[in-house]
């Protein structure tokens, strides 16, 4: 009869089979923790990326207020833009010679510029009709533009007609989206954040996506002159949804009512016409008018230096360049001037608005002559930068001055009206700019004149307001 073992005995027994487990244990608890942590390595340059843009645009009370969605909303809708950019620059401009894209452009322009100046006026009346379904807007302008963006790229595969209203249509859905954006900023402000920084933030976070798009774009008309439209799409259908993830309160019209321009108070009628008048841009003082004509200007340069250097640079590249490397020349340092023009506005903040509008526009003008003057790939460049730096600048300074002068009431409107009728300037300043001689020199000083009948219509009025100080704004009766 076998001895019964003692516990030292049944240790030591099952000691080698426990040692041999914890051996198998231990080798695949390794395999699965370095499996683990080449997976977090992989993993740390898109999360870490995701993770340092949601704490930027979620900083100081952004993400508490829903203005961190909207910078993320805006930034998708940059990138969505210039990949459908890209894909009709390559269509349009770049796969033809000169003098038919020239042609191209210009029934571009007749077949989309020209029908949007109608329509513009009509967007932000639209809208401002619809102050409860603001994110349902946004969305809808977003999915718009993902469909018309497979519609674009069968017409550009086959050259069928339909790239043109489907282009009209990217451009107007574009549109009324920005005039949205414009009228949803002021519900989504942080405590103690001014509007100019707001929209500082959400203009930077748009200008820094269309800038890492650009070459994403071009990387996808490599594969294929589509794929930067269905990259479009996917991003389009990503600004959808997301559009839904912004606060309810931006569909909120509490204590909103619409502004009125001066032709607007000949339409009202009965009892609406007879009482007090209503306030909106032009009952405010002429603060906000001067500015919005300044800005018009500068906008108006904007549409012209694009279009006019587009082929004044395809058909005489900068020295040394070819065009399309002229052209990207051109773009980044305007996209370098808006960017710096944008972070000047949010850290000069609400300070003296009148005076940065003269200030800029005159030196704009300044460059812009001494362009014409000198005319030369160097001073082309700095005009366009310094003009970038202008447009960002004293757009933002027109949004203190609608924040400071134009009633709560109706100052959600305003933005929305302001926003239309820069729109229709920069489709002007393209207009003169397709249909003027390929000539440096003229072209140039015709850009100078747009800017300086601007400022000399201008300048006199905002210097009287910024002496006069703040206007004193309609009572709760107007």
């Amino acid at each position: 009869m076998a001895a019964g073992r003692t516990p030292s005995e049944t240790a030591g027994i099952g000691e080698p089979e426990g040692f041999e487990e914890g051996s198998r244990d231990s080798g695949s608890g390794r395999f699965g923790g370095s499996v683990r942590a080449v997976g977090r390595a992989l993993r740390l340059p898109v999360t870490g990326t995701v993770r340092g843009i949601r704490r930027a645009t979620h900083a100081h009370g952004a993400g508490e207020s829903g203005l961190g969605k909207l910078i993320e909303l805006h930034a998708v809708n940059g990138a969505g833009d210039v990949m459908i950019t890209v894909a009709l620059a390559s269509t349009v401009f770049f796969s033809v010679p000169t003098d038919e894209a020239r042609g191209r452009v210009a029934l571009y322009l007749a077949i989309t510029m020209a029908p949007f100046t109608v329509l513009a006026p009509v967007i932000g009346p639209l809208l401002d009709r619809l102050p409860h379904g603001r994110r349902a807007a946004m969305a809808a302008a977003m999915l718009a533009r993902a469909l018309l963006a497979l519609v674009i790229a069968g017409a550009a595969a086959g050259g069928g007609l339909e790239l043109y209203p489907a282009a009209l249509g990217v451009l107007v859905a574009s549109k009324a989206y920005g005039v949205v954006r414009s009228a949803v900023v002021p519900r989504l402000l942080p405590p103690r954040f001014s509007l100019v920084k707001a929209n500082s933030r959400v203009t930077l976070g748009g200008l820094l996506a269309t800038g890492a798009a650009a070459p994403v774009g071009a990387g996808l008309h490599l594969v294929g002159p589509r794929w930067p439209l269905y990259g479009a799409f996917v991003i389009f259908v990503a600004g959808t949804f997301l559009s839904f993830s912004l606060p309810p309160k931006v569909d909120s019209a509490r204590g909103e009512d619409r502004a009125l321009l001066a032709a607007d108070t000949g339409r009202l009628h009965g009892p609406r016409r007879e009482g007090a008048k209503r306030p909106g841009l032009r009952t405010v003082g002429t603060a906000v008018t001067h500015a919005l004509a300044a800005n018009a200007a500068l906008r108006c340069l904007s549409g012209f230096l694009i279009f006019f250097l587009a082929f004044l640079l395809r058909e005489h590249p900068l020295a040394g360049a070819s065009a399309a490397v002229s052209l990207g020349m051109v773009g980044a340092a305007a996209g370098a001037g808006n960017a710096l023009g944008t972070a000047v506005g949010a850290w000069l903040r609400s300070r003296a608005p009148e005076v940065i509008i003269v200030t800029v526009v005159a030196i704009v003008l300044g460059v812009a002559v001494t362009a014409a003057v000198f005319f030369g790939a160097f001073l082309v460049a700095c005009l366009a930068a310094v003009a970038g730096f202008g447009q960002a600048l004293a757009k933002l300074s027109l949004d203190a001055l609608i924040q400071r002068d134009v009633p709560e009431l109706v100052r959600t409107s305003a933005f929305a009206r302001s926003e239309t009728l820069l729109q229709m300037s920069w489709v002007l300043g393209g207009a003169i700019g397709i249909v003027l001689p390929l000539n440096g020199l003229l072209g140039l000083a015709v850009g100078a004149a747009i800017v300086a009948a601007g400022w000399l219509s201008t300048v006199r009025g905002l210097l009287a307001s910024a002496r006069r100080g703040t206007p004193d704004r309609p009572g709760p009766a107007a």
